[in-house]
């Protein structure tokens, strides 16, 4: 089970009642993570955040930079701008953000969610996760 459809029902279904807002966490230990990181904020600049998304997650371990351009390219993005973004770390500065406050979380798997300060931690069934939401709407 990956979160990314989970996370897409979610949306769908709650529509209006929820609000995402993801953080990236790159590995310091995994191999190309940062990158990664850097290549969906640079697909989300170009309006193809879960694209992107997904490609990486269905492709990895084949994260290294000639993929990343290569997935770019399938993608239709702008490729000469993409690669600007990642070369130059046009993210970098949000992906540092994203790790301080993992670290002050105490934060150490991914994914993990919160909903309204509920911590739910690993891929869940969208069930799992209706049954949380659910009580926070009622709240």
């Amino acid at each position: 089970m990956a979160a990314g459809p989970t996370v897409k029902k979610i949306m769908e279904i709650y529509k209006g009642k929820v609000r995402l807002v993801i953080k990236n966490y790159p590995y310091k230990y995994r191999d190309y993570s940062r990158g990664a990181a850097e290549a969906s904020l640079a697909a989300r600049e170009q309006g193809k955040y879960w694209e992107m998304h997904d490609l990486l997650i269905k492709r990895s371990p084949k994260l290294e930079r000639a993929s990343l351009l290569a997935y770019a390219k399938e993608l239709g993005l702008d490729v000469q701008k993409f690669t600007a973004s990642i070369d130059g770390q046009k993210f970098k500065a949000e992906i540092d953000r994203d790790l301080k406050l993992a670290e002050s979380l105490d934060l150490y798997n991914t994914p993990t969610f919160y909903i309204n300060g509920r911590q739910v931690i690993g891929e869940r069934p969208f069930e799992y996760f209706r049954k949380i939401i659910d009580e926070e709407l009622k709240k």
